[in-house]
């Protein structure tokens, strides 16, 4: 299926041309990057040897001729105005924010302008959203943390209180995209940890707060604290939430278990082992471990994910695999580097 990335020169969209160089399925024809456009893709990725030769394109240079997938990732607002450029039979997954929130006050307030629209909501481990997925032509890929949020959430629903949820989770720097930025300077990163969109204000909040919402039939609040760590890529959330009954952890563990049987890249990891993102470098896959605080009654969740994998790229991948019919996971991996 001849297939165009748009918005090839970032972290994310360097991922998706990472992958899709061994999918026996989606042929990248085109590459667009606005600012890198007429540079070799192997200029900006040196890694990325498959591309040699091949060169950026402007978004308006694609030729959308016999192009079936569309894979957008860039800033927050241009999917937006890019997407009536592009035909309607061409299947998209977009990366970016723009089309994930139904809630047009959330929009604005957590991002501010005009709310674009609403697709189908790309996370295929939750509760009736495969079938959603792969009915659509239009997908919107989830964020990084709220991939692993909502992972490590979902199945405890029916037993914590859905108003007492507090997340504090570590994401690695090329989270904050690839644009230069003194605070994500190596100087200023390694060896530090610090907080940031500190006191509620991150823009996965609402995110993560209506695709919860919509599983509990009720509303669902959240207090997000993110915090940057010193490692390229990689998140690791900690969850804790009261719980509405008395439970132990192996009553959870098995809970937990049960839910994500079936999914092939969600692991709930053996009791007595804690998730490493170390362990899920490149991979599709997220790592989850869950316990219960008898002192203070709060269940405690442990979710780890490669954010430019299962946060990002090859979760577009995976949903375009599941919109295309194809097995799940075709092309993508569940092994990580483990170092």
């Amino acid at each position: 299926m001849k297939t165009v990335v748009i918005g090839g020169s970032g972290y994310a969209g360097g991922e998706l041309l990472r992958l899709l160089a061994l999918h026996p399925h989606f042929q990248v024809v085109e590459i667009s990057a606005h600012s890198n456009a007429g540079e070799l893709v192997t200029t900006v990725h040196p890694h990325l040897s498959s591309y040699a030769g091949q060169r950026f394109l402007t978004p308006s240079q694609i030729d959308f001729a016999g192009i079936e997938y569309a894979f957008i990732a860039l800033p927050l607002g241009e999917s937006a105005a890019l997407v009536s450029s592009i035909p309607s039979d061409v299947k998209i997954i977009d990366l970016g924010a723009d089309f994930r929130l139904s809630d047009t006050a959330q929009w604005e307030k957590y991002y501010g302008g005009a709310h674009a629209g609403t697709w189908s909501y790309g996370l295929a481990e939750l509760p009736g959203q495969r079938g959603i997925i792969a009915a659509a032509s239009r997908v919107a890929n989830p964020g990084c943390y709220a991939t692993s949020i909502l992972l490590g959430i979902a199945p405890a629903l029916g037993f914590i209180a859905v108003d007492d949820i507090v997340v504090v989770a570590a994401s690695g720097t090329t989270g904050a995209g690839r644009s230069e930025k003194i605070s994500l300077s190596a100087s200023q990163v390694m060896g530090s940890l610090t907080s940031y969109k500190f006191a509620g204000v991150h823009q996965h909040t609402p995110e993560i707060e209506e695709a919860l919402s919509k599983i509990a039939h009720s509303a669902v609040r959240i207090s997000f604290t993110p915090i940057l760590a010193p490692m390229p890529r990689g998140i690791l959330s900690t969850i804790t939430a009261k719980l509405t009954k008395p439970m132990s952890t192996k009553e959870v563990h098995t809970i937990y278990t049960t839910a994500y049987a079936d999914e092939y890249f969600v692991e709930v990891l053996p009791s007595g082992q804690l998730p490493k993102t170390g362990d899920l470098t490149g991979s599709n896959r997220a790592q989850i471990q869950v316990g219960v605080d008898e002192h203070t009654n709060r269940l405690i969740i442990s979710s780890a994910l490669d954010n430019l994998g299962k946060g990002a790229a090859s979760q577009a991948i995976q949903n375009a695999n599941v919109m295309a019919g194809f097995d799940e996971t075709t092309g993508l991996l569940i092994d990580g580097l483990g170092v």
